[in-house]
């Protein structure tokens, strides 16, 4: 009797059972020294770019490209600002358009990568169980003799994929609504400074008292001709 065709049901079977959950607990694994890489790296990033806000302002009050030194988002659109003082509302607005979007890539850099590992990693976890438990019944198919022993310790070694992938999810999805949350802070610090860098330096407090000295005096001058008068 001719033997029946291999189904492609029977191929995956055998695939599944020799390589069973194992592959997809490597991976995660592997995922997880990948995104703990990366909150390092982040973690560096923002930590040396934390900005100077008082010397920040005080280049914008003195009208000093220079004096707003620094690698951080902050710095780069209020030098850029300072450079162009003088000309309209809409090429300062262009600027700061410019200068946000040479440095958004920077400050953004490895967010996608934490948000999907976090959203995705249970789900990773999850098929390996599914992939363990598959291979545990037909473990137990070729093994009638070990009964309920054989499916219970495949069972359990498939459930350690989920918690795998748990383990891996968790931290991904804290470091990216940190990292998240860093990064639309930086972007409000920057609204403040380049609001404060288009306005233009406030009066100081001797420019302002001899105005109104000089005003005072004109008033005088012109109560004593209208008297003379």
């Amino acid at each position: 009797m001719p033997e029946a065709p291999r189904t492609i049901t029977d191929q995956l079977a055998e695939f599944i059972t020799i390589f069973g959950a194992e592959w997809v607990m490597w991976l995660l694994i592997g995922l997880s020294v990948v995104s703990v890489s990366v909150m390092v790296e982040r973690w560096w990033f923002h930590l040396r770019r934390k900005p100077d806000m008082d010397r920040l302002f005080g280049a914008i009050a003195g009208r000093d490209a220079q004096a707003a030194s620094g690698p951080s988002i902050e710095a780069a659109v209020v030098r850029d600002l300072l450079r162009v003082t003088g000309s309209d509302r809409g090429r300062m607005d262009a600027e700061r358009a410019a200068s946000v979007q040479r440095e958004r890539g920077g400050y953004e850099r490895g967010l996608s990568f934490l948000g999907t590992l976090g959203n995705n990693a249970p789900f990773v976890g999850l098929f390996g169980t599914v992939l363990g438990i598959i291979k545990a019944f037909a473990d137990l198919a070729t093994n009638v003799q070990g009964g309920a022993q054989v499916v219970m310790a495949g069972i359990s070694e498939a459930l350690v994929a989920t918690a795998i992938g748990l383990a891996v999810a968790l931290p991904a999805v804290v470091a990216f609504n940190v990292f998240k949350g860093k990064t639309k802070e930086a972007y409000r610090r920057v609204d403040v400074l380049a609001e404060a860098a288009m306005a233009g330096p406030p009066l100081r407090d001797g420019a302002t008292s001899e105005g109104s000295n000089d005003s005072d005096d004109s008033d005088d001058s012109d109560d004593s001709e209208g008297s003379e008068g």
